[in-house]
């Protein structure tokens, strides 16, 4: 059920493809840069095209996805491949992983102090392994 449309806008479009849960954070993201064409990053307005590649930036990797149609209304997740190919290169995928596979949780800005249990956690790790090969404690010289 493709739409016969020549263009359709940017925000709309990333909002039913179903990259952004909503059509006001396909916005935002535009607005901050972290969505381009072609290394150009765009304002939610613009028009895009059959065959464009659309790079979006979320942490910590860069996604690339070729429009192979148009829509403007939010679809289902199973149609989704009609509408876009993801042709992101494997090696962001391994970032992906990388990041993942880190352990490293990131304290959103705000999110509060850490919990006592939390600066436990992360003390315990500083002290064994930012400071194993020095002794604080040794009285030399």
């Amino acid at each position: 059920m493709k739409e016969d449309k020549n263009e359709v806008r940017i925000d709309k479009w990333l909002w039913s493809v179903r990259l952004f849960k909503t059509r006001t954070l396909a916005v935002e993201a535009c607005k901050k840069g972290r969505v381009s064409i072609q290394g150009t990053t765009i304002k939610p307005s613009r028009n895009i095209k059959v065959g464009e590649i659309i790079q979006i930036r979320k942490s910590p990797i860069s996604y690339s996805f070729e429009v192979l149609a148009l829509a403007d209304k939010r679809m289902g997740a199973k149609l989704v491949p009609e509408y876009m190919k993801d042709v992101t290169p494997e090696s962001e995928y391994k970032i992906l992983e990388l990041s993942k596979a880190s352990g490293f949780v990131d304290r959103g800005r705000g999110m509060g102090r850490p919990t006592k249990k939390d600066r436990r956690d992360l003390e315990d790790f500083i002290d064994d392994s930012f400071f194993d090969e020095w002794d604080f404690d040794s009285d030399e010289g």
